[in-house]
């Protein structure tokens, strides 16, 4: 396993580590309100959180978003660890906005306006896998 990310890996990793960085931080002062949206966006899709305190659920959902930042912005995380944390984080963001009524067109995988800030996050899905299947590649 590569110990240092491949130079041109920087920038997709740079991008994902802004966004992560950037959502995971600003949710560390999360009020009660935003805390019970949240919680209950992903208990609708993730059943298995129903039984979480969504103050405690935001508060780790925080701390996970900065930890997925911070490693894919260090260029000594390999590739394969951070791009396999991102693929796993990507699939239960596009998995909310599969299972999310409201978030797609009747029917469709487009988008409805509703979804539109969600769909996007297959980005992210994209880099993880990319930065996963080029390091298996190359063993």
């Amino acid at each position: 396993m590569r110990f240092l990310a491949r130079p041109h890996q920087l920038p997709a990793r740079l991008a994902a580590a802004a966004v992560f960085l950037d959502t995971g931080l600003n949710k560390i002062d999360a009020d009660e309100e935003t805390a019970a949206g949240l919680h209950g966006m992903a208990a609708g899709t993730y059943p298995f959180l129903r039984d979480m305190d969504p103050n405690t659920f935001v508060r780790v959902l925080s701390r996970c978003e900065v930890a997925l930042g911070t490693a894919l912005l260090l260029p000594f995380v390999p590739s394969l660890v951070a791009g396999a944390a991102l693929t796993g984080f990507a699939a239960g963001l596009v998995g909310l906005y599969l299972r999310t009524p409201g978030m797609r067109r009747e029917g469709s995988l487009r988008p409805t306006q509703q979804g539109v800030p969600m769909v996007k996050d297959i980005w992210l899905l994209g880099i993880g896998l990319s930065l996963v299947i080029e390091e298996l590649g190359h063993r």
